[in-house]
């Protein structure tokens, strides 16, 4: 009996979706201060995506910069912990991921303004390479 397996040796490493963490999701979203979620919930992104956020908008590019890097290193860490060797996609339609995608984003904006052109670089690469999609949705902003 022959059985013929194909494997296609050009496919990328499969989409990473992050779980869903719905009371932090939940407290952010009905309006908790932001800080009061990242206190409580430390590994969710989107609590420091949203810190760097209004940081930036407050014009605090350093402080917005502290904030997107922990949020990232927040989410490298989930993204490892979901399968994620370092590359590949990370699709912006699956919520739970959007925290990470919005610190990577957030991240490559402050090291921009204050200067860290290499870092900013990287960043905004690593965001189109991880999801166009999540690009384009927050440079239009």
């Amino acid at each position: 009996m022959f059985m013929e397996i194909q494997q296609n040796l050009l496919a990328g490493p499969p989409p990473v979706q992050l779980p869903d963490t719905p009371e932090a999701r939940e407290a952010l979203t009905s309006g908790a201060k932001p800080s009061d979620v990242a206190a409580r919930f430390p590994a969710y992104s989107a609590a420091w995506a949203a810190l760097a956020d209004d940081s930036f908008a407050a014009g605090h590019a350093v402080t917005s910069y502290a904030f997107a890097r922990t949020g990232y290193h927040r989410g490298l860490d989930q993204l490892r912990r979901a399968g994620w060797k370092g590359h590949g996609p990370i699709p912006w339609d699956h919520e739970p991921n959007r925290g990470f995608l919005r610190c990577l984003h957030a991240l490559a904006r402050a090291a921009q303004a204050i200067g860290e052109k290499d870092e900013a670089e990287r960043c905004a690469r690593f965001l189109r390479d991880s999801s166009g999609e999540a690009a384009e949705a927050l440079n239009s902003d």
